[in-house]
């Protein structure tokens, strides 16, 4: 909506000052011309928004305008600015940690600055890949997990093609920046990965749930099953340069220590496959079947080259 665009506009200039129009497009997600017309908005309404000319130059706010947010505690917000996008809600997150550190009191911004969370890359300088649900697919989602209502999901499994399936939807997770959608179908427990959900429709009749649900139970519950339903588990000495490598390549993480992570693959050849991508920055040590696998494979191609 407009006016939330407005908002962000204002309290991006009061945060980080003066910023060009190229910079705030892409900060908003719009194009120039939309900022330009944002900006004559605000003008128009009497926020004191002035502009700067020359190479330098700029969109910025005069000073001490600013805005006010009352209730909350210092360690409230706080929390509110460290919470983890997921479930599509990347952009209404990002608008609202921008309006909360805003209207903090001056000593409380100060300590706000010092916490950033999901920057666009780690420290190995690779991007983070959390799920990008587009907002069409997530918005129907979303609304007939919080009203109650049955949803239709254009749903694509691991390795089936996609076809269209009706749920009862229970709850929403998100896990390492992977949302999912806890669900009942005919009955049985359900969890679809949202990234897979290719499109979605809110249907008009109740969702058959039950009233009441303890999300961190169920979730435990269905990990638990999901891990023992025939995957296999690896436990790998990993360098802690590729530890994200594996991890992209695996079921499940059940255990991380320093050097060490347990993890899950569909099957043995599954393991046997992400191992050998790692080469010699992951050595499987447990179990030995999967050991003598890879010790062979490597026999074979040290023979080839001989």
């Amino acid at each position: 909506m407009r006016a939330d665009r407005l908002v962000s506009l204002v309290l991006l200039l009061r945060q980080r000052g003066r910023m060009t129009a190229d910079a705030l497009a892409a900060e908003l997600e719009v194009s120039t011309r939309t900022v330009l017309r944002d900006i004559e908005a605000l003008s128009a309404a009497g926020v004191p928004v002035y502009a700067e000319r020359g190479r330098h130059g700029g969109f910025g706010l005069l000073p001490g305008f600013r805005t006010e947010l009352t209730g909350l505690t210092h360690n409230e917000a706080l929390a509110l600015l460290a919470t983890g996008a997921g479930l599509g809600l990347g952009a209404a997150l990002a608008s609202a940690r921008r309006k909360v550190a805003d209207a903090l009191p001056e000593s409380h911004r100060a300590t706000a600055r010092r916490v950033l969370v999901d920057p666009q890359t780690d420290l190995l300088s690779r991007r983070t890949t959390d799920d990008d649900v587009p907002t069409p697919v997530m918005a129907p989602v979303r609304r007939a997990v919080l009203a109650g209502r049955r949803l239709r999901l254009h749903y694509a499994a691991t390795g089936q093609p996609a076809r269209w399936r009706t749920v009862d939807p229970v709850g929403l997770v998100t896990v390492r920046g992977r949302g999912y959608l806890l669900a009942l179908r005919d009955g049985a427990d359900r969890t679809y990965r949202l990234s897979r959900v290719l499109a979605a429709q809110e249907l008009p009749q109740p969702a058959q749930r039950p009233d009441h649900v303890d999300l961190d139970r169920a979730w435990r519950e269905r990990s638990a099953r999901f891990l023992a339903d025939g995957h296999l588990t690896v436990l790998v000495r990993i360098d802690p340069a590729r530890r994200d490598d594996l991890l992209d390549m695996a079921v499940a993480v059940r255990r991380e220590d320093d050097d060490e992570v347990e993890v899950t693959f569909q099957d043995l050849w599954h393991a046997e496959w992400a191992l050998w991508r790692l080469g010699l920055a992951a050595e499987a040590l447990a179990p030995q079947t999967l050991r003598h696998r890879l010790r062979d494979k490597a026999a074979a191609l040290a023979d080839r080259y001989r």
